[in-house]
């Protein structure tokens, strides 16, 4: 049975929904069948590569909001990261665009390390506030997930994986998906959003019992 993921590595929602997944399938007595399989989306595609903003100026901007307003919107995210032992940091995070980390989690997924590669990005950006379009953070960040740095840094001043990335964010479009995070399990059911324990629990067990 598969499950696919697809989500950006800079959205908060998208580490909520991952953490509920996990816990869903550590209740999930059929787990060990489960193929988990991250696939790539970008939230804003059209934010310029090599700019870099905080995180609140971009959502401010973006949402045409007071800095009050976004601040009131990101506490209440905290709030539900909290729940699931996250803790955003959200005051000293730097918006970029995610085009070259999805790369090289690409690269990370063809050594079987994408789940890694997801799991040390996301909290990379969102609770510890680095800058993920810098390539020499990237290159750590791929060392401590057990990537060859080398190779890594090949990845991410080339263009290898770009065809990848982008047929992740088609697919998407094609099955309906207009934001993440989005969870497919067997091409048949989807989620969408980062939705209770019990939802995701629900869909594994029908996917599985609709397989068998």
């Amino acid at each position: 049975m598969q499950v696919e993921v697809w989500s950006d590595i800079v959205c908060p929602w998208c580490y909520i929904g991952k953490r509920r997944l996990e816990k869903a399938l550590a209740g999930f007595e059929h787990a060990d069948e489960v193929e988990l399989v991250w696939r790539s989306f970008q939230l804003d595609p059209t934010f310029p590569k090599g700019v870099r903003e905080p995180v609140y100026e971009s959502l401010a901007k973006k949402m045409n909001a007071t800095a009050d307003q976004v601040r009131g919107m990101t506490d209440q995210v905290k709030q539900v990261a909290a729940q699931e032992g996250l803790h955003y940091d959200f005051e000293n995070g730097v918006m970029v665009n995610t085009f070259d980390a999805h790369r090289l989690t690409h690269l990370a997924k063809d050594k079987g390390l994408g789940d890694r590669a997801h799991e040390r990005l996301m909290r990379a950006q969102l609770v510890e506030a680095r800058v993920l379009d810098d390539v020499d953070t990237l290159v750590e960040l791929a060392q401590e997930i057990g990537l060859d740095a080398g190779q890594a840094r090949t990845v991410l001043t080339g263009d290898t994986y770009t065809a990848e990335v982008e047929g992740d964010i088609r697919a998407a479009q094609q099955l309906g998906a207009t934001g993440v995070p989005f969870f497919v399990m067997d091409r048949a059911f989807g989620i969408s959003g980062a939705q209770p324990l019990e939802v995701f629990t629900s869909a594994l067990e029908k996917a599985y019992a609709q397989k068998v």
